[in-house]
């Protein structure tokens, strides 16, 4: 993610809040989908619904990054219905082993995050082949 101004994280945080809870995350799940440390205080999540910013960190913007490419690939996928992406994170898919999609952001970390993103935008699943074949 781009250098952001104080103003633009709190809008990014509360827009992700949002739709955290629209997906019927915990609190302790948004901890971990989020990439907030593990001792992050619970009382942290409710300032972050009430406008306080994510914290200006690497991991949690490389977290942060990915969540807006699903969220932004749930929209495209499904732009008549939006409540259709938090069904489809809800339902258990064949890809990730009959897991459901949110399953797979809260247990398999910032992995989880790529799999899920790979798996709706497959303009970021070309650009991730194209940096493995160049590793090769």
């Amino acid at each position: 993610m781009t250098a952001m101004t104080a103003e633009e994280r709190v809008s990014l945080t509360i827009t992700i809040m949002q739709v955290l809870d629209e997906w019927g995350l915990q609190s302790h799940h948004i901890v971990a989908v989020v990439g907030l440390p593990d001792k992050t205080p619970m009382r942290n999540i409710r300032k972050f619904r009430e406008g306080a910013a994510f914290p200006d960190s690497p991991v949690v913007m490389q977290h942060l990054d990915h969540l807006v490419g699903i969220i932004t690939s749930l929209h495209t996928t499904y732009p008549m219905n939006p409540q259709m992406g938090t069904h489809w994170m809800r339902r258990s898919n064949r890809l990730f082993n009959q897991r459901q999609p949110l399953q797979v952001l809260v247990e398999d970390g910032l992995q989880g995050l790529v799999e899920v993103r790979s798996h709706l935008d497959c303009t970021y699943d070309w650009q991730m082949d194209e940096e493995r074949a160049g590793q090769l």
